[in-house]
């Protein structure tokens, strides 16, 4: 069937109408957005590296941190009830952990009253709670400030393109007034990305911290319940 030349035409037209669809990379997007957006977009990927950066330090430090010999409280107990107490404390020495520390502040306090050595350990604890935590917070701010940094961009953005309508003398430029949209939506897509990364980097190490924490305390009761028990 041989088609009218005016529908082939048409057709062909269709074709390279096709063939020219415009695609907008990642890149172009953000350069799209003007100075200010990639000002903005350059503060936003900033603090992402720092997010990802405290991630991975904190859960390797935890990681760590809940590392300790399934045996370690046993052979605790077996030398404070030889009264080999040097023992116990060398053996919290080689065993680099939290746990080891806490009962090593409890074995330089045997012979005093209980209550004392559970205050020893408590304070010991909250040293130790303290660092496991390091720059954890930065998480939680980031979480809260990226999405905020990343609406100022959308402000900027709008402020933009009003600016370029109030100026266009009744003839809107729509790549001028483009600029000002790119702003708006990538910074504000931006934001939205680093903030959920950073808090859920951030639960998840709360929730790793807790683990450690809880053993921890576990471990601390043992000990003491082990002081308290009659010879």
């Amino acid at each position: 069937m041989i088609l009218p030349s005016n529908i082939q035409e048409g057709a062909d037209i269709a074709t390279d109408g096709e063939s020219v669809e415009k695609t907008l990379s990642i890149i172009e997007l953000i350069t799209s957005g003007g100075t200010a957006g990639m000002v903005i977009i350059l503060i936003l990927f900033l603090l992402l590296i720092v997010s990802t950066y405290i991630y991975f330090e904190r859960i390797f430090a935890i990681k760590d941190a809940s590392k300790i010999d399934s045996n370690f409280m046993n052979q605790i107990k077996d030398h404070v009830s030889n009264g080999k107490t040097e023992s116990a404390q060398m053996l919290c020495a080689q065993t680099n952990s939290p746990v080891s520390r806490l009962i090593a502040k409890g074995i330089t306090r045997i012979g005093k009253p209980l209550e004392d050595i559970n205050t020893a350990i408590v304070t010991a604890g909250r040293l130790e709670v303290y660092k496991l935590e390091k720059n954890v917070s930065v998480l939680a701010t980031i979480s809260g400030v990226a999405p905020m940094i990343g609406f100022l961009g959308t402000v900027v953005g709008m402020i933009l393109s009003i600016f370029e309508l109030a100026n266009a003398g009744g003839t809107i430029q729509m790549d001028v007034l483009a600029s000002g949209l790119y702003t708006a939506m990538t910074t504000t897509v931006g934001g939205l990305v680093v903030g959920i990364i950073a808090y859920v980097a951030y639960n998840h190490i709360v929730v790793r911290t807790n683990k450690v924490v809880h053993q921890m305390e576990a471990n601390s009761v043992e000990f003491l319940d082990h002081l308290n028990e009659p010879i």
